[in-house]
């Protein structure tokens, strides 16, 4: 039934592509005069990677996949340069890692010697994100800090209709631990909002003292984003200028009784990095960090609920992500895994500035959990060698884009969390993604090209000949409809006195 329904939308995909366009009413784009897809792109579609499984036999997807991968000479040399552009610089790395240390090494000085809450006396950093897998693009601007808290032994329950994604988190027995003013009415849960808020409380205190060297800028508290789990500061030179960078602090609980029953079944890396790397992996902690769903309407329970996170194991992966061990420690074995990776995020970057209302829910984890589903399918070090960078990113874009077509992008540690269901990623946005996808690669990923500088203004000779010119010709037009208007002006005016001197006879 399942195959039937996605044999359905493919016919209906491919119909789309030749029906007449018309202008959505939400978005200023062009999409598919069909109902019909909008239904099927709701549907509950197979999960990704049996998808992949049954597509590898169909005729018409192989053919599909080898236009979509047709790569021409010029898009080549575009996908290569680009890729070289997307490095960080040294000269800008350095001086941003070195103010991002000092901001943190000064915090956990500050919470440690904290009188108001003990809580947050003992907590460990550890460094995520895009910056510290190595895989940021274009500036060093962006950077993650979790703040790990020390709890007593919890335990934790799923939230029903999330699938494994939050939960509600609570203490195996009472105690009188500095956690006990954390905790609801109950006297076990913990509140993830009561936690947030005293993060956002002693940032603000610890942002009263800490100063930057003279005339080396300011650190700034930026607003709270809804449901964010992270406090963000942001630097800039001056109070009036352009954020430079920001630092995002999330505070986060770390659990060591193994991880749920949910994730068990997923991070499948069996034949990528080998099954004892995912028995580490697995006997590793979780993270549990103060997020909740983004639903309008939530129960108590949902309102105080966390996020798990596995940020900590997938920058692990990320670093050591080769089917061997020799990967990437040597020049002649290098790959083109992580720069697919930047590559997508700056499609992504480009995608989000262009159509920021259509795209809000698109973020880079989107591109992560895709990435992690290709590598897991093709496992082999010989098929990302550097010489392969424009194949390897064209299959990783064409697979991101069938996942948005039958609307199925399961998490990569929890398989039954689908990150494109409707109430994740609303069909009309998911539509308009794949579309956009589709656009993309058909016109050459012009959202790829690095922007042309602004050319200097000078004062040519030639130039001012030019505006001279110009200016005559606007002189002389306005002269043309001057003379134009009052010769109207007086045709009117005879008009009136001859049909005033015709009635008066």
């Amino acid at each position: 039934m399942q195959l039937d329904k996605v044999k359905a939308f493919e016919f209906v995909f491919e119909m789309a592509q030749h029906m007449p366009l018309k202008k959505s009413s939400c978005v200023n784009k062009e999409v598919p005069d069909s109902p019909l897809l909008h239904e099927i792109v709701g549907m509950n579609p197979l999960p990704y990677t049996k998808w992949r499984k049954r597509q590898t036999g169909c005729p018409r997807a192989q053919q599909r996949a080898g236009e979509a991968l047709s790569i021409s000479a010029q898009l080549d040399r575009l996908i290569r340069q680009r890729g070289r552009d997307l490095r960080l610089r040294q000269i800008e790395r350095k001086p941003a890692v070195m103010l991002v240390n000092n901001l943190i090494k000064d915090l956990l000085k500050f919470l440690k010697e904290n009188e108001g809450h003990s809580f947050f006396r003992d907590v460990s950093v550890f460094t995520s994100g895009s910056y510290y897998e190595l895989v940021k693009i274009n500036k060093p601007n962006e950077f993650d800090i979790m703040l790990k808290l020390k709890t007593p032994q919890l335990t934790w329950m799923a939230l029903e209709d999330y699938n494994g994604l939050f939960y509600r988190v609570s203490l195996c027995r009472s105690t009188r631990s500095e956690i006990r003013s954390f905790l609801l009415e109950d006297e076990r849960t913990i509140s993830s909002s009561k936690v947030i808020k005293e993060m956002q409380r002693l940032v603000h205190k610890f942002m009263n003292t800490h100063q930057v060297h003279a005339g080396d800028g300011c650190w700034v508290i930026c607003k709270n984003r809804v449901n964010s789990p992270a406090v963000t500061l942001a630097f800039k030179k001056h109070k009036d200028d352009d954020i430079e960078l920001s630092v995002d602090i999330v505070p986060a609980l770390e659990v060591s009784q193994g991880w749920p029953e949910a994730a068990r079944s997923g991070l499948d890396i069996d034949k990528w990095l080998g099954k004892k790397a995912r028995r580490k992996f697995v006997s590793r902690p979780v993270y549990f960090v103060p997020k909740r769903p983004k639903w309008r309407k939530l129960s108590d329970h949902e309102k105080e609920s966390w996020r798990i996170s596995f940020s900590h194991i997938e920058k692990e992966m990320i670093m050591f992500h080769g089917n061997k061990k020799t990967c990437c420690e040597t020049k002649p074995n290098e790959c083109c895994r992580k720069l697919c990776l930047r590559l997508l995020k700056c499609l992504f970057e480009g995608l989000k500035n262009t159509y920021p209302k259509e795209l809000e829910p698109l973020c880079s984890y989107h591109g992560k959990t895709a990435f992690f589903h290709n590598l897991s399918q093709r496992f082999e070090d010989s098929l990302w060698t550097p010489g392969q960078l424009s194949h390897c990113f064209m299959r990783l874009l064409v697979d991101f884009e069938h996942a948005a077509q039958i609307g199925s992008l399961p998490h990569f540690f929890i398989p039954q969390f689908n990150l494109f269901s409707p109430a994740s990623f609303p069909k009309r946005s998911l539509l308009f993604l794949a579309n956009s996808l589709r656009e993309q690669r058909e016109l050459g990923l012009p959202l790829l090209r690095a922007p042309s500088p602004t050319p200097a203004l000078c004062c040519t000779p030639p130039l001012q000949l030019q505006s001279e010119e110009i200016s005559q010709q606007q002189v002389t037009l306005r002269k043309n409809d001057t003379k134009a208007f009052v010769i109207c002006i007086m045709i009117f005016t005879c008009i009136i006195i001859f049909l005033t001197a015709y009635v008066l006879k």
